[in-house]
């Protein structure tokens, strides 16, 4: 195994990571700001208000963009399990 198969796989891995937790991550920071905008225009200040609409939103992103990431995590898998023998030689 070369160190650009290593570092290739690591780039797709990386890759495949980011595109897995970005929406979620990107959904639960834009809630999280504007539960916060919220609050300091209401002047609430409720530590655990902004949990459950973080939770409903990150469910909703979930359940709409679940086949896509559940197709990229497998394609992901199945192309390093089908490319194992060519690696090892």
């Amino acid at each position: 195994m070369t160190p650009e198969t290593v570092m290739s796989i690591a780039y797709q891995g990386m890759r495949v990571t980011l595109l897995l937790g970005g929406p979620l991550l990107i959904t639960a920071l834009l809630t999280g700001l504007l539960v916060s905008l919220f609050q300091a225009a209401t002047q609430i200040n409720e530590m655990t208000l902004s949990f459950i609409p973080k939770i409903l939103a990150v469910f909703a992103v979930l359940v709409l963009a679940g086949p896509w990431l559940l197709t990229l995590i497998t394609t992901f898998t199945r192309e390093l399990f089908s490319n194992i023998p060519s690696m090892i030689s």
